[in-house]
């Protein structure tokens, strides 16, 4: 992508995938919106991380290291003032950001619902006994294994085209995607059906854009605070408040599902052992204005609920 000849009005940093790319260049015409400037004023600058690197290795998220391999080098450009703002998926950020940076802007929220997708089956409970479900996943790994133990978990990477190119080659009999993302990329006609969030629950913020830029940068906070969307970010500070009481990493299989109605937040959330062996389910309500609180509450009702040494095996697997 070709930097504008003058200065820019601000920087994006992104990833460079079809997702990230389309994420960045809303949020670049959004801002282009909100303060009358021109598009070519706000510059996308693609940065390669380490999880775009290890794309092709057929690895899991916990195997390659975890949720920052997506975000590391944004976030050291956003210090090194090479980039004023990132553009993340929020549901890849690690709950602890490094010292210096916020993410205190969520675009308004896309569908978080998880895809089931197959070319031989419409519905999960409508596959065969002992059919392949590929996924990196391992939440959606544990749920199947709960839902469905008759069934065999594949390892599955890649982009959405790359999942899919794979179904087509009977790598696998179905996989599951973030339907955020298909109808962000106009491929929902590739969905068989869509998993109900109270059986299926999702990854924290799955479904919102994030934006993270420098804590003391007051001028690009003060340019990019109109798109925030306050229910978006009422839901997804409540689910990664939950996230970060249970210490929520790669290696912990947690769901979850936040709504707002009627002036009140609710939030249910499940952790799951890998194996799919132990489920523990929770639920908290209260005022949106509290959110962190609740999500922190909800965390530690799991704890107390499946009981330290849940958590414990989970850190030493």
């Amino acid at each position: 992508m070709q930097s504008p000849a003058n200065p820019s009005f601000l920087r994006i940093g992104t990833r460079g995938s079809p997702l990230a790319l389309y994420q960045a260049e809303l949020v670049r015409e959004m801002l282009a919106a909100l303060h009358s400037v021109p598009e070519e004023a706000i510059e996308i600058r693609i940065i390669r991380t380490e999880g775009d690197r290890t794309q092709s290795e057929n690895l899991s998220l916990k195997e390659m290291g975890g949720k920052g391999l997506f975000s590391k080098e944004i976030e050291a450009a956003l210090i090194a003032n090479e980039i004023d703002i990132g553009v993340h998926s929020a549901k890849d950020m690690a709950t602890t950001l490094p010292d210096g940076l916020v993410m205190p802007v969520f675009l308004k929220r896309e569908d978080p619902r998880d895809a089931f997708i197959s070319l031989k089956a419409k519905t999960l409970e409508g596959l065969p006994e002992g059919a392949r479900v590929g996924t990196s996943s391992l939440r959606r790994a544990a749920q199947l294994r709960f839902l469905r133990p008759d069934l065999e978990v594949v390892e599955f990477r890649g982009n959405v085209d790359t999942r899919l190119k794979k179904l087509q080659d009977n790598v696998a009999d179905a996989t599951f995607l973030a339907l955020a993302g298909l109808k962000r990329l106009g491929k929902t006609g590739h969905v068989s059906s869509i998993l109900d969030p109270q059986i299926f629950p999702t990854a924290p913020a799955q479904g919102a854009i994030g934006i993270e830029y420098r804590a003391h940068d007051h001028e690009t906070a003060a340019q990019v605070a109109g798109l925030n969307d306050q229910e978006t970010f009422d839901q997804v500070t409540a689910e990664r408040a939950l996230l970060a009481e249970l210490d929520g990493s790669c290696r912990t299989p947690i769901g979850v599902f936040s709504s707002i109605a009627d002036g009140l937040l609710s939030i249910s959330a499940e952790v799951l052992s890998p194996d799919g062996s132990h489920r523990h389910r929770e639920s908290a309500a209260g005022l949106p204005e509290n959110a962190g609180l609740i999500g922190a509450e909800l965390g530690r009702a799991l704890i107390e609920k499946a009981g330290q040494a849940f958590f414990d095996a989970l850190r030493n697997l």
